[in-house]
């Protein structure tokens, strides 16, 4: 399953896409990047950026007949507008997703597509959680991407479809923006910056496995590179910090740029997830990855590339 394929990825513009397909391009495969972005900003050289949505049917066919790998990173909302409008969420979501498991499993073509760490599992009895863990999601979010998964293994038994999925961690690091609705340490950090107070839900917010965004896309990378078909991947650290502990970590780092931090506390919200720690032994013993930015080193490369714009 190694070699140099070339590969599509879907979603390909946002965040996590352009410091994927910055990996993907090191190890010297064709990339063409679909996203609905009129511009990307900082895409690799040598990149072919396509505008549009893979909801289009003859647009995405024909993509997927000049490749052999997919990757698939869109999504049209976060947990928090998940909750808003679920009914949005499903139908912006899931037909596409649908269309684009069966258009390549009648072509042949490896689908790794991206779930959720964060929303699938629902509330764990027992952390760190392994793939095996029971899946009761509370949000609209996590229910869509769940089904995703469903439908994948479906296609998997009746199409013929290759298939490869991750459930990452809550990823951080350079070039993610803040004040999105994802993102607790880029807003925390903004926010000091621009003397706002950081809200959080409920005395010590939520616990979360925050992974630097050069370790997922790694992770990422591994499970296409030496990752099984049909399989699912965590990708995370398997450690948990609350948002309590974070700003206390914050802290000092932000006071030596001379910003202080103001918490707002506020009332805990339905739709998260208390704790949510990952546990990615099947990772490392499948494919070899490791995560390698310790998370104070992390946080460091994260508050001075935010400087830059806030501070």
């Amino acid at each position: 399953m190694t070699g140099n394929r070339d590969v599509l990825v879907v979603g390909g513009g946002g965040y996590i896409g352009q410091h994927l397909v910055r990996r993907l391009c090191a190890s010297g495969r064709q990339i063409t990047v679909l996203d609905r972005r009129p511009v990307v900003p900082d895409l690799t050289a040598g990149v072919e950026y396509v505008q549009g949505d893979y909801a289009e049917r003859d647009l995405l066919i024909k993509l997927l007949d000049r490749h052999q790998d997919v990757i698939h990173l869109a999504y049209a909302t976060v947990p928090n507008t998940s909750f808003q409008d679920p009914l949005a969420d499903l139908l912006q979501n899931l037909p596409p997703m649908v269309q684009l498991f069966a258009e390549a499993a009648a072509r042949g073509n490896r689908v790794l597509f991206v779930s959720s760490g964060g929303t699938v599992y629902g509330a764990s009895d027992r952390i760190p959680i392994c793939e095996a863990h029971p899946t009761k999601p509370v949000s609209p979010y996590g229910v869509t991407k769940l089904t995703q998964e469903h439908y994948a293994h479906l296609y998997a038994a009746t199409h013929g479809l290759k298939f490869i999925c991750v459930r990452p961690g809550n990823a951080y690091g350079e070039g993610q923006q803040p004040f999105t609705g994802q993102g607790f340490i880029p807003t925390a950090m903004a926010s000091a910056m621009k003397g706002l107070p950081i809200k959080m839900f409920g005395e010590n917010g939520t616990v979360r496995d925050y992974i630097f965004i050069t370790d997922l896309t790694e992770g990422i990378c591994c499970a296409l590179e030496r990752g099984g078909l049909s399989e699912t991947y965590n990708i995370g650290t398997g450690t948990g910090r609350s948002n309590r502990e974070i700003i206390d970590v914050l802290r000092p780092l932000m006071k030596e740029i001379d910003c202080n931090i103001i918490v707002e506390n506020l009332p805990e919200r339905v739709f998260d997830v208390k704790a949510n720690v990952l546990d990615s032994t099947k990772l490392r013993e499948h494919t070899g990855w490791e995560p390698q930015v310790d998370f104070a080193e992390g946080l460091i490369r994260t508050r001075d590339w935010l400087r830059s714009f806030y501070a």
